[in-house]
């Protein structure tokens, strides 16, 4: 595996392992989702009914011949990657700008499949900045509270969600609590939900890098 592409490539082969036909199945929404998506779609017999954490990704899906429901529903697994990921499954996630519907469907599932590359892993949550997504309304009130915790939030102009919000995000946090951060940031009047997943970590993380695969299965 010698790209980073063949990386996610077998990282999201690998999640395929964790479901079958009977699986009721969330997918998030990312780089190595769509490596997800195309494999699931060579690999199926038939094409099911599937929760999509995103518009792009709830787009894929049914062009790959898959329905989508609307609705957050009870999930067996969900699978998604994430931007950084330590030694204890934590995560941040919402480069896309889709963390708030992830954060769903995770919370939704029995089991959370975590598929990465190996330059995803850290030691510790806080070289990519936070995605916070708030209420537009409360952009520059949320932005002084950020502040006030310790973080340089920066409005990621021009971007709506598919929620139809707006996302700050946050570089300098400290997160080495990371669940206390991810609590208090929620309690922020605006803010709709933020891209710490510590509350709820990963069940099983697969990750690809030049020498194989490594699978943490916490189930």
């Amino acid at each position: 595996m010698d790209t980073q592409l063949e990386q996610k490539v077998a990282a999201a082969r690998e999640a395929l392992r964790f479901i079958n036909k009977e699986t009721r199945l969330g997918i998030g929404s990312g780089s190595t989702v769509d490596c997800f998506i195309n494999l699931l779609a060579e690999s199926a017999g038939s094409r099911g009914t599937v929760t999509a954490a995103s518009e792009r990704t709830a787009r894929q899906l049914e062009t790959a011949g898959f329905k989508c429901l609307e609705t957050a529903q009870e999930l067996d697994v969900y699978v998604d990657g994430a931007d950084e990921i330590d030694d204890n499954r934590q995560m941040l996630k919402g480069g896309g700008g889709a963390h708030t519907r992830e954060k769903v469907l995770a919370c939704c599932a029995r089991h959370f499949v975590c598929i990465v590359d190996d330059k995803k892993s850290v030691r510790r949550l806080g070289r990519f900045p936070l995605a916070v997504e708030v209420l537009p309304v409360a952009r520059s009130y949320a932005a002084r509270k950020l502040t006030a915790l310790g973080g340089n939030p920066r409005w990621r102009e021009g971007f709506v969600t598919d929620n139809g919000n707006w996302i700050l995000d946050v570089s300098g946090l400290d997160l080495t609590d990371a669940t206390t951060m991810e609590k208090n940031i929620n309690t922020i009047a605006g803010v709709v939900e933020n891209g710490i997943f510590s509350l709820r970590r990963a069940d099983v993380v697969i990750v690809a890098g030049s020498g194989g695969l490594q699978v943490i299965d916490k189930r």
